[in-house]
């Protein structure tokens, strides 16, 4: 099986016995609410989803990722991994010292060992992550409203999950976990598939092809903090569920999810999904058209142009598509690779075009969504103010 990034799984997740002990002590400690986007990221370092990180970034770390898409070691990394404070803690506390971060709900989640306290040029950060300083995009909103005092550190040890809302607890598997499926299922070549919208039958199309190569698989959306108009996870997860009980092989495929934050830093963002897969066992991954972008802020194959350059360091592969659609005339779902034919005959949609159809309460057309993901999303939307 393919090894984790950096060659071993990361587990700081506490254990039974320790639990008590560590929630005694967090009350003890200075203590940090954060909100669900650093709650995700103590998690995904816990359970080893963001090996071989095994705790916030020092400046030095988040500098080298900035500047040069890889940690001062050389390893390639290509997101920040965080953890902002307010200025008031910020100054309070010292290097060496341990504190307990807790989420809004004042559960407490974790412990970490201050290592480095740290400002940034944040235009720097967002130029170089992001490829802009727009506040309209939602990556630089969430850097921007953060703040710039910046903790780092290694995380002791995960107190509590976060708390999990609509989505069955069955689909929250580790690394290790989908690591095992992978394994009891004789897969050798796993392709992973990122989503954080419904599966259309372009994406459905998409992930067939793998499967005729590929032994299986791994089908993750991510369901930890996107922006605030992208389709819940809980409707999502319904959809995925209804498109895999009727559409899929289901020996062939392997529903779970991924509790980390979203970004939208297009290019660099696909190869730390690349990085998150390659944690959880996957061989190969799907890149798509404009993968993990927004707005038009990315080439709309930027993405798989910004891998290439990573290939070796990766060794997870990635599987390059163009965007598909249903062809009228070949009556089938294609690409411009394999379809012959004007665009008259082809189906496309834009999201906002089929917002404004599920709305209103009309399913889009069977061509571009499966009628039961269709009635899930219709559903939603009219429930809307």
């Amino acid at each position: 099986m393919i090894e984790p990034h950096g060659g071993k799984l990361i587990n700081k997740l506490a254990t039974d016995e320790e639990r008590e002990e560590l929630i005694r002590k967090a009350q003890s400690l200075p203590k940090v609410i954060v909100g669900e986007r650093y709650v995700g990221h103590c998690e995904m370092i816990a359970i080893g989803g963001y090996s071989p990180l095994n705790g916030f970034m020092t400046k030095e770390e988040a500098e080298s990722v900035i500047k040069d898409v890889h940690l001062p070691n050389g390893l390639l990394w290509s997101i920040p991994i965080l953890l902002p404070v307010n200025e008031e803690f910020w100054k309070a506390i010292k290097v060496s010292d341990e504190v307990a971060i807790y989420d809004k709900t004042n559960r407490p989640i974790a412990i970490v060992v201050v290592k480095d306290k740290f400002k940034l040029d944040l235009d720097f950060y967002c130029k170089n992550v992001f490829k802009t300083t727009d506040e309209n995009h939602p990556g630089v909103q969430f850097v921007k409203s953060a703040g710039n005092f910046f903790v780092g550190g290694e995380l002791v040890r995960l107190i509590n999950r976060p708390l999990r809302e609509g989505i069955d607890e069955v689909y929250y598997q580790d690394p290790k976990d989908v690591r095992k499926v992978i394994e009891e299922k004789g897969w050798r070549e796993v392709v992973a598939f990122q989503t954080r919208n419904p599966i259309h039958r372009a994406h459905e199309y998409i992930i067939k092809c793998a499967l005729e190569t590929l032994d299986g698989a791994l089908i993750h959306p991510l369901v930890g903090e996107t922006k605030k108009d992208d389709i819940p996870a809980p409707i999502r997860m319904k959809c995925y569920e209804v498109l895999i009980e009727n559409y899929f092989n289901r020996e062939r495929v392997h529903l779970s999810v991924l509790p980390a934050p979203m970004h939208y830093a297009g290019p660099r963002e696909a190869v730390h999904h690349m990085i998150m897969r390659k944690n959880y066992g996957c061989t190969h991954m799907i890149i798509g058209r404009d993968h993990a972008g927004v707005g038009n802020y990315y080439g709309t194959y930027e993405a798989q142009e910004f891998v290439e350059q990573f290939l070796d360091e990766l060794v997870i592969k990635p599987l390059k598509f163009e965007h598909a659609f249903y062809c009228r005339k070949c009556e089938n779902m294609a690409t411009s690779k394999t379809c012959p034919h004007s665009d008259k005959f082809r189906i496309h949609l834009s999201g906002t075009k089929v917002r404004e159809m599920l709305r209103k309460g009309i399913k889009p057309p069977k061509e571009f969504s499966r009628p039961e993901v269709a009635q899930i999303l219709v559903e939603y939307f009219q429930k809307l103010p």
